[in-house]
């Protein structure tokens, strides 16, 4: 089935452009409420687990559309050579990445912007440092809830779900880029605190930005998303972050 026939029942949506606006919102409330319930008894692990319970949604609601992941970023890689150009065009999120952490440390700490309360990350992350078992179970999540988890929700949903569905209102593309980085951003604050919601609002910016430029292809971000989280956590594992 061709891609454009795929997504066509909720192109047909359209003529009520600010309804993918209220979409997106139910889900990120549906991810952000069963957060609050799971950090009841788990709140290390809240965050991945609300966030697995929010993509079966949905990916239930874009299968009764007739949507599949494939139409929001998750492309066929036919092939050695698609699969070997992932690795160059990992290079666009990458330095749209540092550019944003950049941001933060030159522009930012001069201004006051600056982690001073690290107990949320400590109460979260802390085990990590010498356990290996824990350090293996982060990596498990890092590639699972947060490089294609979260690529796929921020970026490939949220993104192409504005992009296409604010077809005619103006600035649509800014929505697109803007909405979910904010989300993604406040998604990170109960934790990390304002810093966290500055600094991972920005990551979300720049990430959204380069899903466009590579015209929507989610797995150079995966593999982005991924390695800086999997170097971060060997850090904390080593004592070192």
């Amino acid at each position: 089935m061709q891609a454009s026939a795929t997504i066509q029942p909720l192109e047909a949506e359209r003529p009520a452009n600010w309804w993918v606006v209220l979409e997106v919102l139910a889900f990120t409330a549906l991810a952000f409420g069963s957060r609050l319930a799971f950090a009841q008894f788990a709140w290390a692990y809240s965050g991945p687990m609300s966030l697995l319970l929010t993509l079966v949604v949905l990916t239930l609601y874009m299968r009764a559309r007739g949507v599949a992941w494939r139409d929001m970023g998750l492309i066929r890689l036919p092939g050695w050579r698609a699969k070997a150009l992932v690795l160059p065009k990992a290079l666009v999120p990458f330095a749209l990445f540092a550019a944003a952490v950049a941001l933060v440390m030159f522009v930012g700490e001069p201004m006051g912007l600056t982690r001073t309360d690290t107990s949320g990350v400590e109460a979260r992350w802390g085990s990590v440092e010498g356990n290996l078992p824990m350090l293996l179970l982060w990596l498990g999540l890092v590639w699972t809830s947060a490089a294609f988890g979260e690529e796929m929700f921020f970026r490939g949903y949220m993104v192409t779900r504005l992009a296409d569905g604010l077809a005619g209102v103006p600035g649509r593309l800014a929505i697109a880029v803007l909405l979910p980085a904010l989300i993604f951003g406040y998604g990170h604050y109960y934790y990390q605190g304002l810093f966290g919601l500055v600094m991972t609002g920005l990551i979300g910016l720049a990430f959204a930005i380069s899903f466009l430029l590579l015209k929507r292809n989610l797995w150079p971000l995966v593999l982005v998303h991924g390695t800086i989280d999997t170097i971060n956590f060997v850090a904390l594992y080593l004592g070192e972050a």
